[in-house]
């Protein structure tokens, strides 16, 4: 792991801690939530606090996080939330953690001034045993104080003053006077400052958890669905209407389509959308060539035709079927034509613009391990995981690419990868993110004629031109696209 760490793709955009103040804020914090603290004088935290060097030094890699599932946090700048979260259990974790911050900076820049402020993310489940329970993490409650309890103070000390303003012989209360001074003595001036941090509820929605061995829960979709990556005891017993697992590829595309989560990485030939898949099938190349004891030591795109030419025997399906893909995309011709059965069929999709398209473009990660750049972008716990079984070469190889190519541009590269942002008005509401309709949602390249899921090609049977290769374009692609176009244009000039 150590390439990574010297490349900065591990443990990177942590936030130090080196002086001894912030290292004393810290101890008070740590013994606060779990009763120990660290002898280390410097070291980095993530968004929630959460030290690797402290981990390695108390040997307890979950130490803010016990059992995986009520995350805990130490916040010692508001700068942390620029930080990833490392070895969170759910996906969903560092976005809400993050939320809050945003919501409650100011408060948060007050109180690190003087303290740290600890906190946890409670939900209704302190461990999980089985799938079940992971339908009972409806929401996510944050609670958070200092380590003096400022907050807490500051609630009691308005609570003091209201009584003191509005009782008739408050005057005359010594005792409530007396209360008052010394609480004001620890949380300030609270009528010039006001110190609050009310806690604050998050809906769960739809995620990814490491547990039992990674299932992915998508409870607010029109047909509610929990994926796992293996059979599991319990699993079939949900109550929710369907259940898959990784193998199920075909019931998987399909509900995707339905649900209108994806799209295709090439929905018309063109030299761009062409090149995104033939780095995939360079990265396939790669590993083969890896696997057979090749040493890809300054490996260039020509020496990537040679190694083509060298191991086609023993390349994949998944490069074959991206073949025909990139094929079509940069010269025209025929339509590739295949189905979830064919091991390239995931790595040509992406999530659509949607709320939940990083958790869709990581189930698709999941499908395409191949594409190890995919891998390390939409899914790093299961990008080390496969790391760590990868040969020296490989290792080399891949460091150097993610370092010198896609760390210089990672907006260029995402974007390439999983398109454009969506403008503000194309944004989901948020508020509507967990309502669902009625009727089933359809994919906006939905055909206007059923269609027959025997492929990639999607015809709506009416012979005219408005089949955009894979996909029906809509109307509101179209709008998109022109979008896009004034945009480009815009930045042009």
């Amino acid at each position: 792991m150590m390439r990574l760490v010297k490349a900065g793709l591990m443990f990177g955009n942590l936030y130090e801690v080196s002086s001894p103040a912030m290292v004393e804020r810290y101890n008070r914090a740590l013994d606060y939530l779990i009763g120990k603290r660290t002898a280390l004088t410097e070291f980095h935290v993530d968004i929630a606090g959460f030290s690797p060097e402290v981990a390695d030094e108390l040997d307890d890699q979950y130490y803010l996080n016990p059992h995986g599932s009520n995350q805990m946090f130490i916040l010692l700048s508001t700068d942390q939330k620029m930080a990833p979260l490392l070895g969170s259990a759910f996906s969903t974790s560092r976005s809400i953690l993050r939320q809050y911050m945003d919501e409650n900076e100011d408060q948060l820049f007050g109180l690190t001034a003087r303290e740290a402020v600890a906190g946890e993310l409670l939900n209704s489940v302190f461990k999980i045993d089985e799938p079940a329970d992971l339908l009972d993490i409806n929401q996510i409650e944050v609670t958070a104080d200092t380590t003096q309890s400022h907050v807490a103070e500051a609630a009691t000390l308005t609570t003091q003053i209201d009584r003191f303003l509005s009782e008739d012989d408050a005057w005359w209360d010594d005792v409530l006077i007396s209360e008052m001074i010394e609480l004001a003595k620890r949380t300030g001036n609270i009528q010039r400052n006001p110190v609050k941090l009310g806690s604050k509820i998050y809906e769960q929605g739809n995620y990814f958890t490491t547990h039992l061995g990674g299932v992915y829960v998508f409870r607010d979709a029109d047909t509610p669905t929990v994926i796992a990556r293996t059979k599991i005891d319990g699993l079939i017993d949900l109550d929710v209407e369907q259940v898959l697992t990784l193998d199920d590829r075909e019931a998987i595309s399909d509900w995707l389509y339905e649900e209108g989560l994806t799209e295709l990485v090439v929905q018309r030939p063109n030299q761009d959308s062409a090149l995104v898949i033939r780095q995939k099938m360079d990265f396939i190349v790669a590993t083969v060539a890896a696997e057979q004891g090749h040493d890809l030591d300054g490996l260039s795109r020509q020496n990537m035709r040679q190694l083509e030419r060298r191991y086609a025997n023993e390349l994949p399906e998944e490069f074959l079927g991206l073949m025909d893909v990139w094929r079509w995309a940069s010269m025209g011709g025929r339509v590739p034509k295949f189905n979830a059965d064919n091991p390239a069929f995931f790595y040509a999709l992406r999530g659509s613009q949607n709320a939940d398209r990083d958790l869709v473009n990581m189930l698709l990660t999941d499908l395409s391990r191949l594409d190890f750049r995919q891998l390390f972008i939409c899914h790093k716990p299961l990008f080390y995981e496969a790391y760590r079984d990868w040969s020296d070469s490989k290792k080399d190889f891949v460091v150097r690419f993610l370092e010198q190519e896609y760390a210089m541009d990672k907006a260029g590269a995402r974007e390439d990868l999983f398109g454009g942002e969506p403008s503000m008005e194309d944004a989901p509401d948020p508020s509507q993110r967990n309502t669902r309709p009625n009727t089933k949602r359809k994919n906006p390249w939905d055909p206007a004629k059923p269609h027959k899921k025997d492929g990639w090609k999607r015809d709506d049977d009416d012979d005219d031109d408005d089949d955009d290769g894979w996909h029906r374009k809509s109307k509101q692609r179209r709008a998109y696209e022109k979008r896009q176009r004034e945009q480009e244009e815009r930045r042009k000039r």
